[in-house]
């Protein structure tokens, strides 16, 4: 199993991203966002959500990195959106 903290916690991103992301959070909605996102007609798992979206935002990250003119930022702060609710679905390690 991928330690997801671990990979989001080491992922820098500019912070007006992510505090743009953190202000989205209260507005996220599993069923229809998540859905949207992914183009799937079923929700998966968290962990496999987060795969999907980690590989998604990888490939934004690049486009924003090199200044493509295909990069988009509400796309990419939609998928920030959804990838800090699932990791908040995933059950917590025993301390």
């Amino acid at each position: 199993m991928t330690d997801f903290s671990a990979i989001l916690k080491d992922l820098r991103r500019p912070r007006l991203l992510i505090r743009a992301a953190r202000h989205g959070l209260s507005d996220y909605r599993r069923d229809r966002d998540l859905k949207r996102l992914l183009h799937l007609g079923a929700l998966p798992s968290p962990d496999r959500a987060l795969s999907v979206l980690l590989s998604e935002e990888a490939e934004i990250e690049g486009n924003r990195q090199t200044g493509s003119a295909c990069y988009n930022v509400a796309r990419h702060i939609e998928v920030l959106i959804a990838l800090m609710a699932e990791a908040r679905l995933l059950p917590r390690a025993p301390v």
